[in-house]
């Protein structure tokens, strides 16, 4: 599928954080989602002590068949050299070409994207999944395991419980902090490009499944971990 070209990749850490912070701008937290028949999922890793970037993603049919239970209509595994080192607050130039590559090589094209990471809940609002949606040009989610910055609350024990989660001198709401499951640690939920925190919310509950993780990227990290696999991997 194509992308939208938005930057050069060769930057210094001072460049990169000049451009986060002109395309955070960019980022639309708004609703702006047409008819949604196909939903991605990303799993962004490294491999070989962090020399190889390996980006995972699995497109599934929506609606599900039952709760969390979804027909897999495509999937595709991505590796490609590192191409900046670990720099706190700059992963998404580190993940995101790999991604990039492996959604061109999809043939059937999501209509919202799940990553496993975070979304404008990041210190200059824009984590990998904002800036994948900026060059997919796509609704994209950014769900986390943990924190990247801001403050919370408890969300409640049952399923669904959420609060906000917030950051800077005005308590400006970033994302929320989700209860997927009974009794495991929340996730954390931020909009990533043309979704807003509503709605963001919305389509991760209705993702899930039996387990701790929405399925779209549950089933993304499955892919990454899986081995012995042949068929579109590089």
């Amino acid at each position: 599928m194509p992308s939208v070209f938005l930057h050069d990749w060769n930057l210094s850490p001072a460049e990169a954080i000049a451009l986060q912070k002109r395309l955070a701008g960019r980022v639309e937290r708004e609703d702006r989602l047409g008819e949604v028949r196909h939903i991605a999922g990303v799993d962004i890793g490294f491999e070989q002590g962090g020399t190889i970037t390996r980006a995972a993603v699995v497109v599934l049919a929506w609606p599900p068949r039952g709760p969390g239970v979804f027909d897999v209509v495509e999937e595709v595994v991505h590796r490609e050299p590192t191409r900046m080192p670990y720099i706190p607050g700059l992963l998404s130039f580190r993940e995101v070409p790999a991604a990039l590559a492996a959604f061109e090589r999809l043939g059937v094209m999501p209509d919202l994207v799940m990553v496993d990471g975070q979304g404008i809940a990041h210190p200059r609002r824009l984590g990998v999944a904002s800036h994948l949606g900026l060059w997919l040009d796509l609704p994209t989610i950014g769900v986390a395991k943990s924190r990247l910055c801001g403050r919370h609350g408890e969300p409640g024990p049952a399923r669904g419980d959420w609060t906000p989660l917030t950051d800077g001198p005005d308590d400006e709401v970033i994302g929320a902090v989700l209860r997927s499951r009974v009794g495991v640690k929340p996730l954390f939920v931020s909009p990533g490009h043309r979704v807003s925190l509503a709605t963001a919310l919305r389509w991760v509950v209705g993702c899930l499944g039996r387990t701790k993780l929405p399925e779209p990227t549950r089933l993304a990290d499955r892919l990454a971990s899986r081995r012995g696999q042949a068929a579109n991997f590089i």
